[in-house]
């Protein structure tokens, strides 16, 4: 029989096998309904005695926000790291993360490279780490987007998003979790700013019940039969 081993970290929707996505989907739309229940919620003591801190080189008004009040909410005791932690500046990124790893339990970070998350959390083998953006991939963003659009489509298999937009990290982890999910996905951008070939590949290599991944030139053409269209600025 095989089984499934829980990555340590979250930096990718790629990091989730379809089976992982599907039960973070199930999860937070129980999280989300046993909010109301306040602190006699199920889970409301879920991180009780963990420490999460939060590594923040960009500006967030969102994904700031809404984690930190989900620590709150699991029970769990908040670190909220001052922009000076340069990393890679102030101190090399290894340091940082073997430092850390002593005192928190996970780390959610925002921050410029992709490269940049990936050495924290491979110098670090006991630190959760967790992506809340970087200027490749937003993995956070795109499971609540679907857990929004499974609120109002019902089943997603089967449906098609049609993004307009460049090829960014919002896009690329939509086509992720799109192909995971069985989701068509129409994505319409300008030349020069399509999502990358790594990121189409990967994407077609995940799909699930047929889903399609298909470029276009023109938003007219992209959302033709779409059930959704998304947009980014």
């Amino acid at each position: 029989m095989q089984t499934t081993t829980t990555p340590k970290d979250f930096l990718s929707v790629l990091n989730f096998d379809s089976a992982d996505l599907d039960r973070t989907l199930r999860l937070a739309t129980r999280l989300k309904a046993d909010r109301a229940l306040g602190r006699q919620a199920p889970t409301a003591t879920a991180l009780q005695g963990r420490h999460i801190a939060l590594l923040f080189d960009k500006p967030s008004l969102r994904t700031r926000t809404t984690f930190e009040i989900a620590v709150r909410e699991l029970g769990g005791d908040l670190v909220v790291l001052q922009p000076d932690v340069a990393l890679g500046q102030r101190e090399p990124v290894a340091d940082v993360a073997r430092n850390l790893e002593r005192w928190v339990d996970a780390v959610v970070m925002r921050t410029f490279s992709q490269c940049v998350l990936e050495e924290l959390a491979g110098a670090a083998p006991r630190l959760h780490v967790i992506n809340a953006l970087t200027d490749q991939e937003h993995p956070c963003q795109a499971i609540a987007d679907f857990l929004t659009l499974q609120e109002r489509l019902g089943t997603l298999r089967g449906r098609t998003i049609a993004y307009v937009g460049d090829g960014n990290n919002v896009a690329t982890s939509l086509a992720h979790a799109a192909a995971m999910l069985g989701v068509h996905f129409h994505i319409a951008s300008p030349d020069s700013y399509q999502l990358p070939h790594a990121v189409v590949q990967q994407a077609r290599a995940r799909a699930r019940f047929g889903a399609r991944l298909r470029a276009f030139a023109h938003a007219a053409d992209a959302v033709v039969g779409a059930d959704v269209v998304y947009t980014d600025t």
